[in-house]
């Protein structure tokens, strides 16, 4: 025991010195990249401190991601900055990062130490042509200021659910209120400018030389490449004015529990009516009220039909507020607003089983009573994925693939203290058992924007196969998995 225990001081200085030296080596990457890419782009897009850095390293919406201090943040304005920076990285062997709207709850995926930043605050255009009837999107646009660019003419991108969220959403596949209706967010992309590590850059759509690229993009999160331009297909939503669905909020008390997870198992398994959408956030704790449990509900028509949401509508309720809405009204509903709390996610996906549903919220709520005193809240939120989702796709298979079934994403969600930075490893630990304590349902794929960044999503995709050959044809060096992170598995 004493010869071991003498073992362990050397070893830890042999790993801090392997770290430190690692470190080294990447900040003196990262500084080549940063000098080389400034001197092609000026200091007004290649920022090493500064008001606009200290704004950019401190805007991601969870408080964990803010603690990266990139080498440079590189500001571009067009395609051809994005291609110079990434050469330049390339080049230069650096780790890198890129920051659309900040949205992502992943650790380090969309920050980098000892790396650059591609930050696209400054590409932020959206436009609606009636010609080819798309929406055209650059990177640092968001579902709000996307919505609110085009509503006039009647048109809307399939997005997000709160203002906030931004392009990366459609990158992970992207799961939108319009869903049953139109399909995966991803799934209305008609093309998409893309540079790849080398600094080249193509055009990707479903029947091009790079259809297999534009497959992949479709659900590869961060993978393969930088888009710097997306064409989707439009929406006709109608505009502001037009107020033409109906729902809202309906607030459960805690002893609703049981009967609410019923409710949502019957929807998840029964709904085939494309004009419905849902989502189902039961609170597994909070410290600022007594335990209660948000769903919004929507229906394209005039009211909320029994036939669809009468099981919800008949369990005791603490509030109802319901309204007419435009789509408009919609993607301001939920306040996405960055705040000064830490958030951390955790993905699952079950079939419309009521047992399922039941013992996994009784995990949650297990864990978190372990964990209450470093949590403010611990939220267990349904997503339903009707077949209509998959049906309704425009732009063909996507890289997650089509499991056959109605099923519901699942999100394990906490959210810690006020700048409170740093989370025990104990409770890590716990999360991830969490996590394997509630496997997804056999054949079901995990939402990778709502994943743990330990989770391998890519691995529960039908569609892996072909995913993995498309991360090897364009990137061949592995430098994306290598210099970027993001999700496991290629």
């Amino acid at each position: 025991m004493l010869f071991l225990c003498s073992l362990i001081p050397l070893f830890t200085v042999g790993v801090a010195a392997q770290d430190a030296s690692t470190a080294a080596t990447a900040a003196t990457a990262a500084r080549a990249a940063c000098l080389a890419t400034r001197q092609d782009l000026g200091p007004t897009k290649v920022k090493f401190s500064g008001t606009q850095y200290d704004d950019t390293t401190e805007a991601y919406w969870s408080f964990f991601n803010r603690g990266d201090e990139p080498t440079c943040i590189v500001y571009p304005s067009s395609a051809s900055d994005v291609q110079a920076a990434m050469r330049h990285i390339f080049h230069s062997q650096s780790d890198y990062a890129v920051r659309a709207g900040g949205h992502s709850p992943m650790i380090g995926w969309n920050g980098i130490n000892n790396g650059v930043l591609i930050s696209f605050e400054d590409m932020t255009d959206v436009s609606y042509d009636a010609s080819s009837d798309t929406i055209t999107v650059q990177p640092g646009a968001t579902a709000g200021s996307a919505e609110a660019a085009v509503e006039s003419h009647g048109v809307s991108p399939v997005w997000g659910r709160a203002d906030v969220i931004g392009t990366g959403l459609l990158l992970g596949g992207g799961i939108s209120f319009q869903g049953p209706l139109y399909g995966w967010a991803s799934d209305r992309i008609k093309e998409l400018d893309v540079v790849l590590v080398t600094g080249e850059l193509v055009t990707a759509t479903a029947t091009n030389e790079y259809s297999d690229l534009f497959r992949a993009l479709r659900g590869g999160a961060n993978r393969f490449g930088i888009v710097t331009r997306y064409e989707l297909y439009a929406a006709h939503t109608g505009t502001r004015d037009d107020k033409l669905w109906y729902g809202g909020l309906i607030v459960y008390p805690g002893s609703s529990s049981t009967a609410l997870l019923k409710a949502t198992a019957h929807y998840v398994r029964d709904l085939t009516d494309p004009n419905a959408a849902a989502i189902m956030i039961l609170n597994a704790y909070d410290t600022t009220s007594t335990t209660a449990h948000a769903c919004y509900f929507f229906y394209k028509g005039t009211s909320l039909p029994a036939s669809v949401f009468g099981e919800f509508l008949s369990i005791p309720s603490t509030s109802q507020n319901f309204s007419s809405y435009s789509f408009y009204d919609i993607t301001f509903l939920i306040q996405g607003d960055n705040g000064p709390n830490g958030q951390q996610y955790g993905a699952s996906a079950f079939i419309g089983d009521e047992a399922t549903f039941i013992n996994g919220y009784a995990k949650a709520v297990n864990f978190t009573q372990h964990f209450k005193e470093q949590l403010i809240r611990s939220e267990y939120t349904i997503s339903p994925i009707p077949l209509s989702v998959w049906a309704a796709s425009l732009s063909g298979p996507n890289s997650i693939g089509n499991p056959g079934v109605n099923y519901a994403t699942v999100d394990f969600n906490l959210v810690f203290p006020d700048n409170e930075a740093t989370r025990p490893p104990v409770l890590n630990a716990a999360f991830k058992l969490l996590l394997a304590q509630n496997p997804p349902s056999p054949g079901l794929p995990l939402y990778i924007n709502e994943c743990h960044q330990s989770q391998e999503v890519f691995a529960s995709y039908r569609n892996y196969p072909a995913l993995k050959a498309a991360y090897a044809k364009y990137d061949p060096t592995g430098f994306n998995v290598a210099h970027t992170r993001g999700p496991k598995g290629l």
